[in-house]
């Protein structure tokens, strides 16, 4: 069976020289509780996984954001969290609103480059941060 497909943004200060990343800190369930994850969810039917990243960070942090290149993953394009699901990962930046942490989330935090991996990240999306921290970006 095919995985579930989730989406996400690693959004970042600025598109063209990225300095800080967001991160927001999970506030359930309570086996997630207070690990960090890149904003984002699943994608709904009927729904593109653009159209649903743009709407899932509207109803996270109300925001509105413009993606860049999509980070594409090493599991056919994607990045594979578990046996269910697998999540398509965008570059993003605020364009409208200041996020806030309204569903999902207790805390967000912006980090700084060479502090990216220093919160603990959910397991499957350590290997994601990794790749960002060692990928030559704008």
């Amino acid at each position: 069976m095919a995985p579930v497909l989730v989406v996400a943004a690693a959004i970042v200060d600025d598109l063209d020289n990225p300095y800080a990343l967001l991160a927001a800190r999970r506030a359930t369930p309570a086996s997630l509780a207070g690990r960090w994850e890149f904003p984002g969810g699943k994608v709904d039917a009927g729904e593109s996984p653009v159209q649903a990243l743009h709407r899932e960070l509207r109803e996270e942090l109300g925001v509105r954001v413009t993606l860049g290149d999509e980070v594409v993953g090493p599991d056919e394009g994607a990045w594979r969290l578990s046996e269910t699901y697998a999540m398509r990962l965008w570059f993003a930046e605020v364009s409208a609103g200041t996020p806030e942490p309204l569903v999902e989330h207790d805390e967000l935090r912006w980090l700084p480059r060479a502090h990216w991996l220093d919160v603990p990240w959910l397991d499957a999306d350590v290997r994601i941060v990794e790749h960002l921290v060692g990928a030559r970006l704008p």
